[in-house]
């Protein structure tokens, strides 16, 4: 039985769509889209009650320049630099030197590792808060930056490895047996070979674990206290008072604290899509 030709299915996926698709855009934008008119809403709106109405006194710069003058984003946005670009380094570059093992030696107890490192994303982290917590208290690494690194390290290295070894796995295993014929030591196969092969894939596992380790509020607030150590979720969450709530200067914070994920991401939109799709097409 042949498809429909595409002359008689269109016009009802036309309608389809136009129905569907600006219905499911509004609804994931809604919430950014408050945070936006709120951002620039003046104080004077919100203590009257104008929290829904579009903002009759627009202030484009005033709340974002107090957010940053009036607390200390710019001290927990450095903070957020030094915990997330670190973590993403040490969590890539342990991920994939061990999906590179994984993939290519069959040593004794290979599919048992795997079975780990699948079982491990399966654990739900905050059972271990507690645990972490008194670790770190233990290793004099609580309240600092370290802290946070390394345990964004061990927890985001069992992702990595996973989403690594898949990649490797699919290489064509010639192109290593070739390189060995003529010499090359583990080593250079892995940073000569394998390493530009699976560029894609490591662009799109930095941003996925970028944003992961940029958006995290509830270890950052595990792990430390106080303004020395904390990053810019933490710093977001600072700016409510214990009375009242300037949450224009909040909503500012936020829109501010969003804006490397999403600055991330446009710089590697490109390599992300193809690493996504890296052997979809493939029988």
């Amino acid at each position: 039985m042949y498809p429909m030709p595409i002359e008689k299915w269109r016009p009802a996926s036309r309608t389809f769509y136009k129905i569907s698709v600006p219905i499911a855009l509004l609804i994931w934008l809604l919430p950014m889209l408050a945070v936006l008119v709120t951002s620039v809403r003046s104080a004077d709106e919100l203590a009257m009650g104008n929290y829904w109405g579009w903002p009759k006194d627009v202030s484009l710069i005033a709340n974002y320049r107090d957010a940053l003058t009036t607390s200390p984003m710019l001290h927990y946005f450095w903070n957020s630099v030094l915990i997330t670009v670190p973590s993403v380094i040490g969590a890539i570059a342990l991920a994939s030197m061990a999906g590179f093992a994984l993939a290519i030696y069959a040593f004794p107890g290979n599919t048992l590792l795997f079975a780990v490192f699948v079982a491990g994303n399966f654990v739900p982290v905050q059972i271990l808060m507690i645990p972490v917590r008194n670790l770190s208290l233990a290793m004099g690494l609580y309240n600092t930056v370290w802290a946070l690194v390394l345990f964004h390290i061990a927890f985001q290295t069992g992702f990595c490895t996973l989403f690594l070894r898949n990649f490797i796995k699919q290489l064509p295993f010639e192109l290593v047996e070739s390189a060995r014929i003529e010499g090359a030591s583990e080593w250079r196969v892995f940073y000569t070979i394998v390493l530009p092969l699976i560029r894609p894939a490591l662009a799109a596992l930095a941003v996925l674990v970028f944003t992961f380790i940029w958006n995290d509020y509830f270890w950052a607030l595990c792990l430390t206290q106080g303004d020395d150590a904390a990053p810019i979720t933490v710093g977001v969450a600072a700016l409510k008072g214990q009375w009242t709530t300037a949450w224009n200067l909040v909503s500012a914070g936020s829109v501010l604290a969003a804006l490397p994920s999403v600055a991330m991401f446009w710089a590697m939109q490109r390599h992300f899509v193809a690493g996504l799709t890296f052997g979809a097409t493939k029988g």
